[in-house]
């Protein structure tokens, strides 16, 4: 498993909303700005994550995205599980996946399933209201 960038941006660009309004709509221009990204680029992001509802969209004057949940209730592996297309060590323990013709013999396979479960606790257990308060100030 390993983060993409879209995962990493994604979860920067929550916090950059939660800490600057975390109710309020932020324009799709100003977050690329914030951030240092194409809008077309970050647009995508987003998208992705208006479609799994952890943010909504709104067209037009006063429009952009904000968060469905307060940052306190948003975890980093909602997040990642959106954005990233497999959150697990290996294809075997993909839940989408049937296993292999071997999962009843294999030997690895409880070891997989462990560590994967460690993943999903470590991320479930970071909200983005935690990641916010340990941001550096915005000179740094």
């Amino acid at each position: 498993m390993r983060v993409s960038t879209k995962g990493r941006y994604a979860i920067r660009v929550l916090i950059d909303m939660a800490k600057n309004g975390e109710t309020d709509f932020h324009p799709l221009h100003e977050l690329a700005t914030h951030q240092g990204l194409s809008e077309k680029y970050l647009e995508a992001i987003l998208g992705t994550l208006v479609k799994n509802n952890i943010l909504d969209g709104a067209r037009g004057k006063g429009g952009g995205y904000k968060l469905t949940k307060p940052a306190s209730e948003l975890t980093v592996w909602e997040i990642l599980n959106a954005i990233e297309t497999a959150m697990t060590p290996v294809e075997c323990v993909d839940n989408d996946k049937n296993g292999c013709d071997r999962a009843d013999i294999c030997p690895t396979l409880p070891m997989w399933k462990d560590f994967a479960k460690i993943i999903k606790d470590y991320f479930s257990g970071i909200t983005i209201k935690q990641l916010v308060s340990k941001a550096p100030p915005k000179n740094s």
